[in-house]
């Protein structure tokens, strides 16, 4: 009689499970038309995430760096107007005092044209010009970031819930099972102990649900932070092994010649050694052309001329002589930054090297765990039900899936 009652428990915590299953494989299918998909986590993320935009930002204030540079190539024109009030008293030679109350104005226009400044325009447009190619390079760096917190984000909400759905499978299972024992115990068939650890295995398995709960509860904050909404109805995603490298040697290759990061590192290397010449150019001598032209009005105060016209054209030569070594500490220091930045360059290859064979090698590792997971749990569920202990059952039926999840 014990023994029935031992089979019809283990047949019913079985059906509880593939019960669930059943209505949760229902459930999928009937939201799956409006249930929300990858690709459209990715894209708003891809839209609307913060630190995209803000990386947006950033880029768009760098670009402005080749107007800005530009700039010196182009004359500066400035235009002056002034006007007031002035009294004047004169005392002539003959003793004669000669007073007057004026209204002077002045209005000019001076234009200003660099014609050689050592080189420095032309390589500072060739420096705002890579650092432009430098932050578009930083910025895709930044938006494969989001996209694979997003991607992390989204898979973690499933898995997390697919573990809830087995602890709470595992709850009831074990709720039956302590029913159970409690039965048997009153028949004789077994002793306190055993519902001792019946109740045990509850309460672990309430904490384990507990557990998962509190988990499910983070990566859904986490998917409000990096998607923008809180998760509703996700589909499973696609596997991705149509798009990986065929080996781990072209994905390294890959990363170490395509990386966002070390391009943004290259660029920043000729950023650095055009900056020597920028630097170096302070050593020059400068050359520039100035005209202007001017109109003034009551703006004599010997009151001999009511009014002036004038216009000038002149050219101008500086060079520098001494600077208190302002130049060469410049140039120096130009120098130093390029051999940094050099060695950044081998340090983000190194990196991105190194994270193409960890994520190659942990993508294989987990296809084998999955792998695994699913004959175990196809294993146990075509097997005949012969334990007797519930506890084995248990393990043996709720494992597969949270290795799974």
């Amino acid at each position: 009689m014990a023994r029935r009652v031992l089979r019809s428990g283990i047949c019913l915590g079985v059906v509880t499970c593939v019960g669930f299953a059943a209505t949760a494989a229902l459930s999928f299918a009937a939201t799956a038309a409006w249930a929300e998909a990858l690709p459209e986590a990715l894209a708003k993320a891809y839209q609307s995430n913060p630190q995209l935009n803000a990386e947006r930002a950033r880029q768009r204030a760098t670009d402005e760096n080749v107007p800005q540079a530009l700039a010196g190539y182009r004359p500066q024109i400035v235009a002056s107007l002034s006007a007031g009030l002035q009294s004047v008293r004169d005392l002539l030679p003959n003793n004669v005092i000669q007073t007057a109350t004026l209204k002077p104005w002045t209005i000019g226009i001076t234009v200003t044209q660099t014609l050689f400044n050592g080189f420095k325009t032309a390589n500072s447009v060739r420096v705002a010009e890579l650092q432009v190619q430098s932050g578009r390079e930083a910025l895709r760096n930044v938006g494969q970031g989001v996209l694979l917190d997003a991607v992390t984000a989204y898979t973690n909400v499933l898995a997390n819930q697919s573990l809830v759905d087995a602890q709470r499978s595992n709850v009831a299972f074990l709720r039956e099972t302590l029913g159970i024992t409690q039965k048997r115990l009153n028949a004789g068939d077994v002793t306190p102990t055993d519902t001792s650890q019946a109740e045990a295995r509850l309460s672990r398995g309430l904490s384990d649900l507990n557990a998962a709960e509190v988990n499910l509860a983070i990566s859904q904050a986490t998917y409000t932070q990096v998607i923008g909404n809180a998760p509703s109805r996700l589909s499973p995603a696609q596997p991705v092994d149509g798009l990986l490298p065929r080996s781990r040697d072209d994905a390294t290759t890959l990363a170490f010649q395509g990386h966002p990061a070390v391009l943004a590192a290259g660029f920043d290397v000729d950023v650095a050694s055009t900056t020597i010449r920028v630097a170096e150019s302070s050593l020059y001598p400068t050359v520039t052309l100035q005209g202007s032209a001017s109109r003034s009005r009551d703006s004599d105060q010997t009151l001999g001329t009511f009014a002036t016209d004038q216009a000038s054209i002149v050219g101008q030569v500086t060079a520098p002589i001494y600077d208190g070594g302002t130049a060469a500490s410049q140039t120096r220091q130009a120098k130093e930054l390029s051999a940094q930045s050099r060695l950044v360059l081998d340090q983000m290859r190194n990196q991105a090297r190194t994270a193409a064979t960890g994520a190659w090698v942990a993508h294989e590792g987990a296809k084998i765990a999955v792998s695994a997971a699913e004959s175990d749990a196809l294993t146990f569920t075509s097997a005949k039900l012969t334990a007797s202990d519930s506890s084995v059952i248990a393990g043996n039926l709720f494992a597969p899936a949270t290795r799974l999840s």
